[in-house]
């Protein structure tokens, strides 16, 4: 079987592979400008933001306070200073026979404070945190999935643009095609209008020539039409105007192909494979943070600043506060065994769609291979159709123009000529379009993550 493609090969590239920088021009523009993509390059953004915040957490924290506070009433509390002090005052008075120790008064001090403020710098420190950790390891996987989503819309829409654009090119060459049809029927047209005017030829045949301009001119009108939508589409991919000119560009089948076909197409490194895979990885790292509830965390703390009343700033006033911080989780209802639970009923579920995940792929990569192979083949059978056509074309057009063949005939040997060249285009860009199919499937149009 290969030895037979492999010959197929050979006889298809002999046909002229070229150059495809318009091709790789359209491709790197979608991959630049397309709205989706870039889309999805705002979400990279966005998980990356999410893991720089989550190591921001492992960082001292500073923060500025101030509490003003000023009441009057509330509980209050009596202080007898003047009844426990006066007597010893008034002895003291008259040994030194002085007044240095003036009358004191009893003092009524209320609970809340009047007129007061505090003031103060916080630095706080997570000195062993479990929860910062995991939430590390979480942002970090999500930002991984997040490359990696990116990475396989880059690869789809390298392979639509592709095939939009081959779309675009068997359109327009069908285009030439009918009009190089339309040619031969102007030309048929003209003969049999003249042989008619020298008695030679019958309205009917004039008759049916009209007819046939008409067909041919109706199915250049569809083609075009086919080639618009193309073309459109192309440059909505690409974010153009729609009506931007795309420049058509030969294509034939890459000498690559070869080393394509050489080997069994492998699955096991898709960008889906390893997202799902990253996925399983982040579910596991829910389930240890769930399981390290009861682990305690330690936080610790310092203040600096002043408090006073009456806007008082002083030595007095100035105070500094150290402390820690121990938790411990005890009870919480269940929840957090719920948590495990629902986070292993997650990782269940993601095992069973990456066996299924795993499966589709080899499927769609098997079949893209083998749709590759048949069209490859289709192009030689459509080549000889072709060189058979215009063999019997040559022969029929020059008995028509002898006489000795008739009309019927050369729009017979007209219509096969066109058939087969129509097939061929059709048949070779459905080739190319096939080739990007599979590799998209097995990840080799060297498509990376930015």
């Amino acid at each position: 079987m290969k030895k037979r493609l492999f010959g197929i090969l050979l006889s298809i590239l002999t046909i002229p592979a070229f150059s495809q920088d318009y091709l790789s021009r359209y491709i790197d523009s979608g991959l630049i400008n397309n709205q989706v993509l870039k889309e999805k390059n705002i979400s990279l953004e966005q998980s990356l933001l999410m893991l720089k915040n989550a190591k921001s957490f492992f960082q001292p924290a500073l923060a500025f306070n101030t509490d003003y506070l000023s009441a009057q009433g509330g509980r209050s509390i009596e202080l007898p200073l003047g009844d426990l002090l006066n007597n010893v005052y008034s002895t003291l008075n008259q040994l030194t026979s002085s007044q240095k120790f003036p009358q004191a008064k009893n003092v009524n001090q209320q609970f809340l404070p009047t007129n007061f403020y505090d003031a103060r710098f916080r630095i706080s420190y997570p000195l062993f945190n479990i929860d910062l950790y995991y939430n590390k390891k979480i942002s970090g996987k999500i930002l991984v999935m997040a490359e990696y989503e990116v990475n396989i819309y880059r690869q789809q829409l390298t392979k639509e643009i592709k095939q939009a654009y081959f779309s675009y090119c068997s359109s327009l060459d069908a285009v030439r095609i009918y009009q190089s049809a339309l040619q031969l029927v102007d030309q048929n047209l003209k003969v049999s209008r003249s042989l008619e005017k020298n008695g030679k030829g019958l309205p009917a045949n004039v008759l049916r020539a009209e007819s046939e301009q008409q067909n041919v001119s109706a199915k250049i009108i569809e083609a075009e039409n086919v080639r618009v939508t193309a073309r459109n589409y192309l440059n909505f991919l690409i974010n153009r105007p729609l009506t931007d000119s795309v420049i058509f560009e030969p294509h034939g089948i890459p000498d690559s192909v070869v080393k394509v076909l050489a080997t069994e197409p492998n699955t096991t490194d898709r960008s889906e494979l390893i997202q799902i895979n990253t996925e399983i990885e982040l579910s596991a790292t829910v389930i240890k943070q769930n399981q390290s509830f009861y682990i305690p965390r330690v936080n610790t703390f310092l203040d600096l600043g002043s408090q006073a009343s009456n806007f008082e700033f002083g030595t007095q006033s100035r105070y500094y506060l150290f402390g820690t911080q121990l938790s411990i989780p005890i009870f919480s209802g269940g929840r957090n065994r719920n948590n495990i639970k629902l986070a292993q009923l997650e990782q269940s579920s993601l095992f069973q769609q990456k066996d299924q995940l795993s499966k589709q792929l080899q499927v769609a990569a098997l079949s893209a291979r083998n749709n590759l192979v048949t069209a490859i083949a289709e192009v030689q059978a459509t080549e000889l159709q072709l060189n058979a056509a215009r063999a019997y074309f040559n022969l029929i057009d020059k008995g028509y123009n002898e006489g000795s063949n008739s009309l019927i005939e050369f729009i017979d040997a007209r219509d096969q000529l066109t058939d087969a060249s129509l097939k061929l285009n059709i048949a070779r860009y459905n080739a190319l379009a096939q080739l990007a199919e599979y590799e998209r499937q097995t990840e080799t149009s060297k498509v990376k993550v930015k």
